[in-house]
């Protein structure tokens, strides 16, 4: 049994817009584009027609994929959740103890991690780590540069 792709809402929607995006408009248009490419004659030395091909052979593997995280998506909303510990869809915000300044990150899933704003993967080594952490508690991270120690100074479900 395949294992469930913990997702918020926005992340399950933002999937489902670009499932619908390649199967309307770009599965389209590179079936066109091999076409075109088709017509030009020889396909052995035809570089558009194999440019076409493997973006075909891309786009088909995207949408298998994004049909197979739809299909096993978990959708939490984190409003639902009432928690003094950290889990899948909270916002924390952590004190370094180093460098004495705060940062403010979300645990969400895979696909939606971007660290530009804050939002970070349960699976990534920093989010697998606040799991189960509550307020006041210190917290070390082992990251490339060596350890960070943070202290988390809040959690909060939105």
């Amino acid at each position: 049994m395949s294992k469930s792709v913990p997702m918020t809402a926005e992340g399950y929607q933002r999937l489902q817009d670009e499932l619908k995006h390649l199967t309307r408009v770009e599965r389209p248009k590179v079936v066109q584009d091999i076409a075109e490419a088709r017509s030009h004659g020889d396909l052995s030395e035809n570089a558009e027609y194999d440019a076409a091909k493997d973006r075909q052979g891309f786009i088909e593997g995207r949408i298998q994929e994004l049909n197979s995280k739809i299909a096993l998506a978990q959708v939490i909303d984190p409003k639902t959740i009432k928690s003094d510990k950290i889990v899948f869809g909270a916002k924390v915000t952590l004190f370094d103890i180093d460098t004495e300044k705060e940062v403010t990150y979300q645990i969400v899933g895979e696909d939606e991690a971007d660290i530009k704003i804050g939002k970070i993967s349960i699976n990534s080594p920093v989010g697998k780590t606040l799991i189960g952490h509550t307020v006041d508690e210190e917290v070390r991270i082992a990251v490339p540069s060596g350890v960070k120690v943070y202290e988390v100074t809040n959690i909060e479900y939105s």
